[in-house]
């Protein structure tokens, strides 16, 4: 090996052959490459030291250190026995220490399957505790609800129904009966043990509660009875019938029957003698056949008759206060007939059907809710049988009344009202989760709403079939036909405003088209043009008032009035100007005519006459403002109507004769010398001033 490694001579560095790819000779080449790696060889390479000398030299070294430590191992000869017998004492003890832990290994093994044995020892003895436990529970419960205690036997047996203890007991009877059938289901021996004696005490409680429920619903038969407290009393006890409906249903059908008849009864007689006196309360002068719109306004009395006509017609008309039965006395307390015949007040037909109705509400919706919670209604429709077998009757004796008293009835606003007072109650109702009258205020609403349409075209046919001439003499103020429409109409129009109804509007517009034909016929009587334009805005203005009072300014209605009294204004403004301003009004418009078409030759012709225009003008202009003003202050009814149409009139004045002054601004006329003597149209306006009102 060492021969193959040759030193270079041109160069320090070792020169290693190559060898073959042997894998053994590959091991040595590595092993080779590392010690020439190491520093020591590196330096001596490069010194160019002999390699030979210095391996014989490493063997000397080491052959001498082997030498000095055999010498040392046989002077410590006896220390090293003395080491081995030690490590032989050692190998016992750890000999032994093995043995032991081997043996303490094997104990702790049979000490673990014991623990596992006491852990699964432990798991059943808990499940069976659990079991026991669970026994013990239902068993106990068992025993509870078996057992039947002295303490509810006692209050059973002797305690009144009204107390709390014997309601109390109740509840746990009515349990413990339940839980017993359902034991004996299961065919549990022990229920035949306390089945008798809970028997025997469901029997004695089923007694004591029919009595006394008997006792309770007697009670409302006694006179001047508030049958809200003993409703309530019954309330409070609600239970009661749900043990007999649960335990006894023969006893409980007893209960609710005689229940039903008895406030069949009641309600019957009290609602039929207060109907009775209530409509002695209403006021002896009522509308007939002759009190329509279109009736000429005469009192028609016997020759022969003592008594002096107190009806008003126009009242029939007009609603006035009437309206507060659907505000502010919609809720309020109901008439007592004793008291307002005690101080001779009297009522008209709306006041006392509201008083009527709103007793019929409070006892209806308190009886409803009473039906349906002590009676235990599972649902609505069977709520509403139990309420119909109560107030059936009642309800049916109403419906005869007021359709009754309806055939004979032109009350038309009454009818109207009535109407209305079923909307509004009925909304009350629902408020209240009530719908126990809905059926009623529909078959109470098919009764009124013909009746009210009827009496509404028996107006219309009558203003249809009025002759003006048969009137008598008549005048240019508002006539009283008109006033009774206007009145009538925003009555209707008011009151229909809470609930809309086409059917309305369209018998109020047939009404304003017969009243609107009416006033054309009237205004014919007159023979000047002039009179039957005061005698159209006089009326149309009136009826305009009375809506726009009482109702809201954009109804059909006043809007209607409204374009016919601003087109018989503009009118008669023309009207009242053409006796002293005609002259100028029609130069001025057909010379505007000519100025329109070029026709400057024809307007040549005109010039003669603006000498003589203009000085009428300026001689009577004063005297002819003062005259119209008079006029009209004369003519019209409404102030403050008369005021706007003389402003109105004054404005069309000043109009015409400004474009009169612009007609002779324009050729031919301007070169003329009358027109310096034209009146200055601010002079005019200033005059104009002084009749402008302060209002």
């Amino acid at each position: 090996m060492i021969d193959q490694v040759e030193l270079n001579e041109e160069s320090p560095e070792l020169y290693v052959e190559p060898v073959s790819e042997d894998p053994i000779f590959e091991e040595v080449d590595v092993h080779i490459q590392e010690n020439l790696e190491d520093d020591f060889i590196k330096e001596a390479l490069n010194s160019g030291m002999d390699l030979r000398q210095y391996s014989r030299q490493i063997e000397k070294e080491l052959q001498d250190v082997e030498n000095a430590s055999i010498k040392d191992y046989i002077t410590e000869s006896q220390n090293i026995a003395s080491l081995h017998n030690q490590i032989h004492a050692c190998d016992e003890i750890l000999e032994r220490m093995e043995q032991m832990l081997r043996s303490f290994q094997n104990d702790l093994g049979s000490i673990s399957q014991e623990i596992l044995t006491l852990q699964q020892q432990s798991v059943t003895m808990n499940i069976r505790l659990k079991n026991r436990q669970a026994v013990r529970g239902e068993l106990s419960q068992f025993v509870d609800e078996m057992i039947v205690p002295d303490i509810m036997i006692n209050h059973i047996l002797e305690t009144p129904v009204t107390e709390k203890g014997f309601l109390e007991q109740l509840f746990i009877l009515d349990h413990k009966i339940s839980f017993v059938k359902e034991q004996g289901f299961k065919d549990a021996r022990s229920c035949q043990d306390v089945k008798d004696i809970l028997e025997k005490l469901k029997f004695k409680a089923i007694v004591k509660i029919r009595e006394y429920l008997l006792q309770k619903i007697y009670a409302f038969r006694k006179p001047m009875t508030n049958y809200q407290v003993p409703q309530n009393a019954m309330l409070k006890h609600k239970f009661y019938y749900q043990f007999l409906m649960t335990h006894e249903r023969e006893i409980a059908r007893e209960i609710r029957d005689e229940y039903i008849d008895t406030m069949m009864k009641i309600y019957y007689s009290y609602f039929k003698s207060y109907s009775s006196r209530l409509m002695k309360l209403q006021f002896e002068e009522m509308a007939d056949k002759d009190d329509l719109m279109g009736v000429e306004d005469t009192a028609k009395r016997g020759i022969f008759s003592s008594k002096p006509s107190l009806k008003n017609r126009s009242t029939i008309f007009t609603l006035g206060n009437r309206g507060s039965v659907l505000t502010t006395d919609l809720e309020s307390p109901i008439i007592v007939p004793h008291a307002a015949q005690k101080n001779e007040t009297k009522y008209t037909f709306e006041s006392l059907f509201r008083s009527q109705h709103f007793a019929l509400v409070d006892n209806s919706s308190r009886e409803y809710l009473f039906l349906s919670e002590f009676f235990m209604a599972a649902n609505t429709a069977a709520a509403q049988d139990l309420f119909n077998s109560v107030m059936g009757r009642t309800l049916t004796t109403f419906l005869k009344q007021i359709d009754v008293y309806v055939q004979d009835c032109y009350d038309s606003i009454a009818i109207f009202l009535c109407i209305h007072l079923i909307h509004r109650y009925q909304l009350l109702m629902h408020k209240r989760i009530v719908p126990a009258l809905d059926k009623y205020w529909e078959a109470l609403f098919q009764l009124l709403w013909p009746r009210f349409e009827y009496i509404l075209q028996l107006n219309i046919q009558s203003i249809r079939d009025c002759d003006p001439q048969k009137l008598g003499s008549i005048d240019m103020r508002p006539h009283y036909i008109t006033r009774r429409y206007a009145e009538f109409s925003a009555a209707i129009v008011g009151i229909n405003e809470s609930f809309p109804n086409e059917c309305v509007a369209r018998l109020l517009a047939a009404l304003q088209g017969e009243v609107e034909n009416f006033i054309l016929r009237m205004a014919a009587e007159f023979p000047e043009r002039k009179e039957q334009l005061i005698f159209l805005i006089n009326n149309y203005d009136m009826m305009l008032s009375v809506l726009l009072e009482r109702t809201k300014d954009d109804s059909k209605e006043s809007e209607s009035f409204k374009e016919l009294l601003n087109a018989r204004t503009q009118e008669y403004v023309e009207e009242v100007l053409s006796p002293h301003f005609g002259g100028m009004i029609s130069f001025v418009k057909e010379c505007e005519k000519y100025l329109e078409r070029g026709n400057v030759d024809i307007l040549k012709k005109e010039e003669k006459k603006v000498a003589s225009l203009i000085r009428s003008f300026n001689s009577g202009w004063k005297k002819a403002i003062d005259d119209i003003n008079q006029d009209i202050m004369r003519s019209f009814t409404n102030f403050k109507n008369g005021t706007n149409i003389l402003q109105a009139t004054l404005t069309q004045l000043i109009q015409y004769y400004h474009r009169f002054q612009k007609v002779l601004s324009q050729t031919p006329f301007k070169n003329l010398p009358i027109r310096s003597e034209l009146l200055n149209i601010h002079h005019l306006m200033v005059e104009v001033k002084k009749y402008k009102s302060n209002f």
